[in-house]
């Protein structure tokens, strides 16, 4: 009717010229392309970015696999690899999907982990709107906490190389483990005091030819001689389940650096699909984690250590190497994984301090954070339980929960998919996150009450 009478008044009612608005701008919603509004000075080719999404989830976590195998045992350890790998590279896609949606929505080239998250609630459901500034704080300290957590684990990495070089060296001079993070407490606080990530190159550099040499050295001891399979497990106790999925998610998430990669390739349309740089990355990097993380449990067996380095011959020189690099590896790594809490942090304080005042306060902001890692470290200074305990809260709050929230605010008033697919899919991966929360918490937790009391 409204129609007919703008057909006789050949005027447009107020019906009809909001119908058209609302039309156009849809319109030009879905003609926006993200991509071609990205203005990036120095963009990332294919290849590169597979290089650095590889770098991101190859690092010290490799390393701890063999301990993770055996808290499960082979057969529930390789299928365990495959769920984590499958699980982490879902969460990563439908992240970065709904930041390309909601770039297109809002018409901007761009958006970080945390303006992703902020964007779908401020455009979401309206009961939801007032929380988004909730959720920027919230995603923001999420990731701060992937960073220390992760850090304190460097710390514990390094206190054990270097109690095991000193132990060898000198036999008449033997320190806890404890003790050793207190030693690295100076050294750390010096090297965090370096404030812009162009001097931090260098010891990005080192750090990753050390962990280069020593993944080498260490494969070499791993494949020699292996020993029977009788040596290792085929399934190991239920119980023990718990730290494997906490320790593989610790070690293989790397969605902190998937938006700023994503974000500077110079052709962002080839990071999804099949094969996309995604894809690709998360295949390679669970088959060697689950290659490495197999052999070196059968190598060892149960004695196998929270990291395989641990496990290598003290008298032998080239083992002692890969020990003396791991540790340096991780030391440099180390102010590269601070770089990111420190950033967030100063910018939350950084308006309340007074400008004569921000070069001291830059200062103790550091000097207390890398107190804060290393206090850490020393409450629960085995590597094994200290992985399980972070991977447990830190990385699976980032990497599960919060894409998987924020997938289900864009879609709730858009589309759930056929019987409500989406919702269902996320349902499932929220209550595998509370298993991963819950059991991975209390299994560390009792291991540590046990071990420590």
């Amino acid at each position: 009717m409204a129609a007919t009478i703008c057909m006789e008044n050949k005027s447009e009612c107020g019906s009809c010229v909001a119908s058209t608005v609302t039309l156009t701008n849809k319109s030009e919603e879905l003609n926006y392309n993200p991509f071609e509004h990205r203005n990036v000075t120095h963009p990332t080719s294919t290849a590169g970015s597979f290089f650095h999404l590889l770098k991101s989830s190859l690092g010290s976590g490799l390393l701890a696999m063999p301990a993770a195998f055996k808290h499960t045992g082979i057969i529930p350890g390789c299928i365990g690899t495959v769920l984590v790998g499958i699980i982490a590279t879902h969460c990563v896609q439908i992240l970065v999907k709904t930041s390309r949606e909601i770039c297109q929505e809002c018409k901007m080239a761009s958006l970080s982990y945390t303006h992703t998250c902020v964007k779908v609630f401020e455009r979401g459901p309206k009961t939801l709107r007032q929380y988004s500034e909730a959720v920027r704080h919230f995603a923001d300290y999420a990731m701060a906490g992937v960073c220390l957590g992760g850090t304190s684990v460097y710390v514990i990495f390094i206190a054990s190389s270097l109690k095991d070089i000193i132990d060898h060296l000198a036999p008449d001079r033997q320190y806890s483990i404890e003790a050793y993070c207190g030693f690295l407490l100076l050294p750390l606080i010096l090297i965090t005091q370096v404030r812009y990530l162009k001097f931090l190159v260098p010891f990005s550099v080192i750090a990753n030819i050390c962990l280069v040499m020593t993944i080498g050295v260490t494969c070499y001891y791993t494949f020699v001689d292996l020993p029977d399979v009788s040596n290792a497990k085929l399934s190991a106790d239920v119980g023990e389940w718990p730290l494997f999925l906490s320790t593989a998610i610790f070690a293989m998430e790397g969605i902190n650096v998937v938006m700023p990669i994503e974000n500077e390739m110079a052709k962002p349309e080839h990071f999804l699909g099949c094969p996309g740089v995604l894809n690709v990355t998360m295949v390679v990097v669970a088959a060697l984690y689950g290659v490495v993380g197999l052999f070196g449990y059968i190598k060892y067996g149960e004695e196998v250590l929270g990291s395989i380095t641990l496990n290598l011959p003290q008298e032998d020189g080239l083992a002692l190497t890969a020990k003396i690099l791991v540790a340096v590896a991780v030391f440099f790594t180390y102010c590269l994984q601070m770089y990111a809490p420190m950033d967030i942090l100063w910018s939350r304080i950084s308006s309340r301090v007074s400008q004569n005042y921000h070069n001291l306060a830059q200062v103790l902001v550091r000097t207390a954070s890398v107190t804060l890692t290393v206090t850490l470290a020393v409450a629960v200074p085995d590597l094994e339980l200290l992985i399980g305990l972070v991977g447990a809260i830190f990385f699976s709050t980032l990497g599960l929960l919060i894409p998987v929230v924020v997938q289900t605010v864009y879609k709730w008033d858009k589309d759930l998919g056929k019987c409500y697919y989406v919702l269902w899919k996320n349902g499932v991966l929220l209550l595998f996150y509370f298993i991963v929360l819950v059991s991975g918490c209390y299994s560390a937790i009792s291991q540590i009450i046990v071990r420590f009391s």
